[in-house]
């Protein structure tokens, strides 16, 4: 038998984008998972395993605890936002370390965070719930324009969208409105502010209520009027850190959230942070990877380490910058060619990773038609000093990478 403490992460993920977590905790700790699939790549970094429907919250329950009958857990966790609250209930029947479901509601409805917010004095943005698209049309005449209309509980900024005046409010409302109904747990739509200024996300560790901002990502985004992120840099030596970090924090104790990793969104508007939301989780686009690249620092160990009832080590072990740049086409249509020049790849050290996620003759749909799970071909990965080096490696290995589709 190992001596190492036993955890249950709950829904995995996938392989490219969360295969890196999956393995930081297994180098600590031994794992079970509470998967929708039979293991094959998890294979290797866990003990036993057990499959559910992890989209029916009972069964997701029932399952955590029938492991939980031949397994004595330290903790149980999972980086996975569409699963945050059926965990959360999950470890509270385990009697493990968690936040309460009521908070890990807050934080995945973007009306209720926003309510929080304003009453603890945290700096968001205006906000209006909308049922049609008449009542979006009133809020808008309150708001104003430019605005934002978005799913009330959704994430990867899937059916997020900016309306410049009155006449793009009808295709705008349907496009939320189609991306709002596909959340399991609120199919409402909100009417924003537009923040208008640079997006930035913090992340953060938060141990019995103290919650410490560990590194700041400066994000890239997409052509309005969407918001499809599509490159990330992380410098562990970034000046904005400290003038972003009060208001993370202060945004992560405002939901009441006492344990966890938070991937914090917000942007400056003229130079005062003004939040977008909280994720109670890592996260995505690899960010806990360059994050560790960065600094040093192991979040998904740390999420363990809080699941567990412990106070993780949050001590940056060097200090550089890494970035990742999505690939995206220059239309929709299908792939017909993806390649990077093989020389180049072979002999550049700083160029971390290049990962494809679409195969030759896929479609690849941009929005309005598609969102990020249709868009994306891949991603590449580089490491450097400073966040102007690694931007400067993004743009180099860019030109060494085809990407091409034809319109169907």
């Amino acid at each position: 038998m190992s001596a190492r403490p036993l955890v249950l992460v709950v829904s995995p993920g996938d392989e490219t984008y969360r295969g890196y977590c999956l393995e930081q905790v297994a180098a600590a700790y031994d794992v079970v998972l509470l998967t929708g699939t039979e293991p094959s790549w998890e294979e290797p970094f866990i003990v036993d395993h057990a499959v559910v429907d992890l989209s029916e919250p009972a069964e997701l329950l029932a399952g955590g605890q029938g492991l939980a009958e031949r397994h004595d857990f330290a903790g149980v966790l999972t980086w996975d936002e569409w699963n945050l609250v059926p965990t959360a209930h999950l470890a509270r029947a385990l009697g493990l370390t968690s936040n309460s479901v009521e908070v890990m509601r807050a934080c995945r409805n973007k009306a209720t965070a926003r309510t929080l917010f304003a009453s603890h004095g945290v700096p968001s943005a205006a906000s209006m719930r909308v049922r049609t698209l008449l009542e979006a049309g009133l809020a808008t005449m309150t708001l104003g324009y430019p605005a934002v209309i978005k799913p009330a509980a959704f994430a990867g900024s899937i059916g997020v969208i900016r309306v410049d005046c009155p006449e793009e409010l009808p295709a705008a409302f349907a496009f939320a409105s189609e991306g709002a109904s596909r959340s399991r747990e609120d199919t409402g739509v909100l009417v924003e502010e537009y923040l208008d200024g640079p997006e930035f996300s913090v992340e953060c560790i938060t141990h019995r209520g103290e919650t410490t901002a560990v590194a700041v990502t400066r994000k890239h985004l997409g052509p309005a009027p969407y918001f499809d992120e599509i490159g990330h840099t992380v410098d562990g030596a970034d000046p904005l850190l400290a003038q972003v970090a009060p208001a993370a924090t202060a945004a992560v104790r405002a939901l009441g959230i006492t344990d966890g990793v938070q991937h914090v969104e917000l942007r400056l508007v003229d130079g005062r942070p003004r939040l977008i939301e909280v994720n109670a989780r890592i996260g995505g686009d690899m960010i806990g990877h360059l994050v560790r690249l960065a600094t040093g620092i192991d979040l998904p160990k740390a999420a363990a380490d809080l699941a567990c009832g412990r106070a993780p080590d949050i001590t940056p072990t060097h200090c550089g910058a890494a970035g990742i740049r999505m690939l995206y086409p220059d239309t929709s249509g299908t792939l017909t060619q993806r390649q990077i020049n093989t020389p180049f790849a072979a002999h550049t050290p700083w160029l971390r990773q290049v990962q494809w996620i679409r195969e030759i003759g896929e479609k690849l749909l941009l929005p309005p038609q598609g969102d990020l799970f249709t868009a994306r071909a891949g991603f590449y990965i580089v490491t450097g000093r400073t966040t102007d080096e690694v931007t400067e490696r993004l743009d180099t290995a860019a030109d060494e990478i085809t990407l091409t589709t034809r319109a169907d």
